[in-house]
């Protein structure tokens, strides 16, 4: 059973007519004939036109042509046995490699002109200050110049287009870099090798980022104080809502988290236990990196901040945001930072504060008591109703009326139509109230509990413009493609790789794979085929800039996603993430008429995958084959694959190596 590819077609719909999915998408003109053969297109005749025609000269010439072909034919045909029969073996086999070697170069070169490459040489590896390069917020000639500082510096996201000729290089993991453990023993155990980290980070004194050094590695283990003291933390935060306990979150409508300034993630990964999903965000950090030692422990996280642009997520997207001395003066520039996160925030959820500044003792001073009643006052202009506040934890509870923004008396503006956009890309932070206009203005806890709520109804699906049968479709398809892909790779994990000194042998492919990145999510379909499946993994469904936007629907389903273009670099760090998957990814970029390189995508691809990570490609044959060639530069172990015996699209399976640094 397979699925159709984006053909550029408006909404993501499917395109009709069984075989053109086999066009070759290199050659326009290749359709019109096509639709010609086909009985399409024709003019009508009269038969006094075809009197005209003069049919008695047209199949005299057919039959002169017939002849000469014949003659031809003959004659090359004895030429050719006449040409073996006098020759070696050694020249036969010698001018058969010949031809062969210059088939496969042909086919290469071909492959990678209608991609816009010209020499298909391998690629080099970068020097050793690009091991932990993140475009878009590192400059590495900048850092050579300024050297290392005890002050850290805040880097805003500037995607600058950096042409693949101009970093055409591989990046290699740090010299002694191992495998991360499999989960979930990796979720309390880290190589303290694999991350860039100073030993002022391991004795932080914040609740979610203490973690213990023991020989070569960072422990988070349970019996920790620091994961005690986060269980006690989220135990608080539910009795403050008025829940019984943490484990009650689901009951209140509460999925989906946003933890901003996550330290290492000890919240959302005590989060995961409840069913709930924690999406940490930090900004760019040099060394200690929050992000990426969160990702190392296998909990989402990716780089962001609320510095002057909007987050690249929906409004009304998450049940709640956590913010654990993160670091953020809410009360500067108008509140506008609180007005971001009533954008992100369903109505109902809820925004919880940890600070020093909210204890009795900070409060003694003058300009704390000020900054905190300015917090409080945006907070209450907002619609938010203070619920209440325990030691450090002031939890607030969006609005779930909409009356109540018509009623205040000062506050920020709600948004007019041409402001309020529902996924906006790195936009300038707005200073308006988004949503309230949206379909999706539903209270939490009015929403379908989890697991429930993967399976959207009717009703919510109309509201994002999608069939349910389509739907429903989409999701049996992805349950088998699942199901085909682990029988793929299975095997080629266990036959490739034999286990390493000391672990047990899984059950194929237990935590094998943890971190997985879908590059083309749509609905989040392999998202919800994976948990389906009880697959021990989590998925950051990105959906691209160049297509339709359906990240709306990927998080009403209790999923997480963002939004992104692919000709820029991903927000994360080199070698997080276990798995990369693309499904149509490679159509969809081809009707953007190369706005970037193939070559450009899949350097990305390389530095945010892990050593032995692994990469899916689905997609039509001609742009597989291209794709192949492209990859081809980056030293990745390469299968081609036939997909469920249709010869119009094909799966094409890689691994990237453990290349290790040169000694």
């Amino acid at each position: 059973m397979t699925r159709p590819l984006y053909r550029g077609l408006s909404g993501g719909g499917r395109a009709s007519g069984g075989g053109s999915g086999g066009h070759d998408l290199f050659d326009q003109n290749y359709q019109v004939k096509d639709s010609l053969e086909n009985g399409f297109g024709h003019e009508a005749t009269s038969p006094g036109r075809v009197a005209r025609s003069r049919p008695s000269l047209t199949l005299l010439l057919l039959n002169l042509a017939l002849v000469i072909v014949t003659i031809i034919a003959l004659s090359g045909s004895l030429y050719w046995a006449i040409s073996i029969s006098t020759s070696s073996r050694r020249n036969i086999y010698n001018g058969y490699r010949r031809l062969q070697e210059q088939l496969v170069a042909d086919l290469s070169d071909i492959g990678a002109l209608s991609l816009g490459k010209t020499r298909l040489k391998e690629l080099e590896f970068c020097p050793l200050e690009y091991e932990n390069y993140v475009p878009c917020y590192y400059n590495i000639s900048e850092s050579l110049e300024l050297g290392d500082h005890d002050t850290p510096i805040e880097h805003e996201r500037l995607c600058i287009q950096e042409p693949s000729k101009d970093r055409g290089c591989l990046i290699l993991p740090p010299r002694n870099y191992k495998i991360p453990l499999r989960w979930p023993t990796g979720r309390d155990f880290i190589w303290k090798e694999n991350v860039k980290i100073t030993g002022q980070e391991f004795s932080s004194g914040s609740l979610t980022k203490r973690m213990m050094v023991e020989e070569e590695q960072i422990s988070f283990r349970s019996d920790s104080l620091m994961v005690d003291g986060v269980e006690d933390y989220s135990h608080q935060i539910a009795e403050m809502i008025g829940l019984r306990n943490e484990s009650n979150f689901n009951e209140a409508g509460v999925r989906t988290v946003l933890d901003i300034g996550c330290g290492f993630g000890s919240f959302g990964a005590h989060l995961f236990s409840k069913q709930l999903l924690t999406l940490c965000i930090a900004n760019y950090e040099a060394t200690g990196s929050q992000v990426q030692l969160t990702l190392e422990r296998g909990i989402p996280a990716m780089i962001g901040s609320f510095v002057s642009k909007q987050l690249p997520y929906a409004y009304l997207s998450f049940d709640m945001l956590h913010c654990a001395r993160c670091g953020i003066e809410w009360e500067k520039n108008d509140g506008i930072f609180l007005v971001e996160v009533d954008r992100l925030l369903r109505p109902g959820g809820y925004f919880v504060w940890t600070s020093l500044m909210n204890t009795h003792r900070s409060l003694r001073d003058k300009e704390n008591q000020k900054k905190l009643t300015l917090i409080r006052d945006f907070a209450e202009n907002l619609c938010w109703d203070m619920l209440s506040q325990q030691d450090e934890t002031i939890v607030w509870k969006k609005t779930s009326k909409k009356k109540c923004y018509s009623s205040r008396k000062s506050g920020p503006a709600v948004c007019d139509r041409s402001r309020d956009i529902e996924s906006p890309y790195y936009q300038p932070l707005n200073p308006c109230i988004a949503g309230t206009r949206s379909q999706r203005w539903i209270p939490i806890e009015y929403r379908t509990p989890w697991p429930y709520q993967a399976q959207l109804n009717f009703t919510e699906l109309d509201m994002h413009g999608v069939h349910t049968e389509y739907f429903s479709e989409d999701a049996a398809n992805w349950k088998s493609l699942v199901h085909n892909y682990w029988s793929l790779l299975s095997p080629l994990i266990f036959s490739d790789h034999p286990k390493r000194p000391g672990d047990e042998d899984p059950a194929p492919p237990f935590n094998m794979v943890r971190n997985v990145l879908d590059m083309n999510a749509r609905f989040g379909g392999f998202n919800a085929a994976l948990l389906d499946a009880r697959k021990s993994v989590w998925v950051m469904n990105v959906v691209p800039t160049s297509g339709p936007n359906y990240l709306p629907l990927i998080f009403d389903r209790g999923f997480i996603g963002v939004q992104h273009d692919w000709c820029e670099a991903f927000p994360t760090y080199p070698r997080t993430y276990d798995m990369v998957h693309a499904d149509g990814l490679l159509s969809l970029e081809f009707h953007q008429k190369h706005r970037c390189s193939t070559l450009d995508i899949f350097l990305e691809i390389d530095r945010i995958l892990r050593p032995e990570g692994w990469v899916i490609l689905h997609d039509t044959t001609p742009l597989i084959k291209a794709a192949r060639s492209v990859i081809t530069k980056l030293k990745w172990d390469i299968r081609v694959m036939e997909f469920d015996g249709n010869s119009d699209e094909k799966l094409l399976v890689c691994q990237k190596p453990f290349f290790r640094k040169q000694q």
